[in-house]
């Protein structure tokens, strides 16, 4: 099976048998998380966070997960903003495998961006894109997928790690598991059916009670020529783009900046899903190993919540390194970056999210309506707090 000018064949390079031997991560680190506002910034996003009390930021831990299997072998795709804060998380990053975004993109130009940097360095490259903003534990079980994951990709398949979901979510992507793969080295991997869009409660019911569908986590791994073949098959003009920015890039002659800011301005703006994974899966070029540890987007402040349990039922959880917080038969999560007292008396899964220049009141059942309180305050012009 061939794939044209940058297919992948169905067996690994021959002369690197170990696929992380020609594997790189790739951390996108995009979007502001509005729905953690006012604590998740577009200067101070989710991902520079530490939003678990376990000392590190998002972004860290996931450079730490990878960081056994892939080694230096790290690429961060990321706002210019962004610059000197990831630079400072992991200081471990070459300057050349920061890959900085003029303005923010969907996920397939920043992922098409660093497959193409990697395709011109090593054709036979794998790559593996894991969120900046994910919580996951155990980390030996997430290893374990990725090593599934990367033995399928090297059989020319894009992977995805699929989670086993613990409950009908609403929220989440689902995968459709197909046949089962023969693939030496990853023993639960399938082919992927097809990409399942967020369903509703009594689908999402039936997706769980059949075993057969996972949650889709957005995490991929594959042979960069596979996936820019797909790329190019679907968004022909993306991919032109992303090619002509790539090669600037490598050039190394000082013309990176100006082919970014001419050409980034007039990519199309969509996801890798609807870019690549479902005509992949389509295609047949999909599979999927199921991950069994625990996974969040952190996605709000419930998920805050959920994270930091507080050590009973009647108890307020309460972030910050400064927070002052008293607490009088009371339920919920504060997150302080300030010095001031926050008293709460009598009040159940309440969120407070207290900053210099905004503070926030909600309740853990409202948590999703965050998102709609920064587009109301962009529209009013108050961008000064968002």
């Amino acid at each position: 099976m061939t794939h044209g000018d940058e297919g992948a064949a169905r067996t690994p390079a021959a002369t690197r048998a170990d696929p992380f031997e020609r594997f790189t991560t790739v951390i996108p680190a995009g979007g502001v998380g509005t729905r953690l506002w006012p604590l998740s910034r577009a200067k101070a996003p989710k991902f520079l966070h530490d939003l678990t009390g376990s000392g590190t930021t998002l972004i860290r831990g996931t450079y730490e997960r990878m960081a056994p299997l892939t080694g230096a072998h790290v690429m961060v795709v990321t706002g210019e903003d962004h610059r000197e804060a990831v630079r400072r998380q992991i200081p471990e990053l070459d300057v050349e495998d920061l890959i900085l975004e003029p303005s923010p993109k969907d996920s397939a130009a920043a992922i098409g961006l660093a497959a193409a940097i990697l395709a011109h360095r090593d054709p036979d490259m794998i790559m593996g894109s894991f969120a900046a903003d994910q919580v996951i534990a155990p980390v030996d079980a997430f290893q374990d997928a990725v090593r599934e994951a990367a033995a399928t990709a090297a059989t020319g398949r894009i992977v995805t790690i699929g989670i086993t979901p613990t409950y009908p979510s609403t929220g989440f992507g689902y995968i459709r598991r197909g046949a089962q793969l023969d693939v030496d080295g990853a023993p639960h991997a399938h082919q992927v059916d097809r990409f399942v869009e967020k369903p509703d409660e009594a689908t999402a019911q039936r997706y769980v009670d059949s075993g057969d569908h996972l949650w889709n986590a957005g995490m991929f791994v594959a042979p960069v020529g596979l996936l820019l073949h797909h790329l190019r098959r679907t968004e022909p003009e993306l991919h032109a783009g992303l090619t002509e920015i790539a090669e600037a890039w490598e050039a190394g002659d000082g013309s990176a900046e100006e082919v970014m800011a001419r050409v980034w301005p007039t990519l199309t703006s969509t996801a890798i899903d609807y870019a690549v994974a479902e005509p992949a899966a389509d295609a047949g070029d999909v599979a999927v190993v199921p991950g069994d540890f625990t996974w969040d987007d952190v996605g709000d402040f419930a998920a805050i919540a959920r994270l930091n349990p507080a050590e009973h039922e009647d108890a307020m959880t309460v972030l910050g390194e400064q927070a002052r917080v008293y607490s009088d038969q009371s339920s919920g999560v504060v997150v302080s970056d300030t010095r001031r007292v926050v008293a709460l008396i009598g009040v159940e899964d309440i969120v407070v999210v207290d900053t210099d220049d905004a503070l926030l009141v909600t309740t853990t059942d409202h948590a999703q309506a965050v998102k709609q309180a920064v587009e109301a305050l962009r529209e009013k012009g108050d961008s000064d707090v968002l």
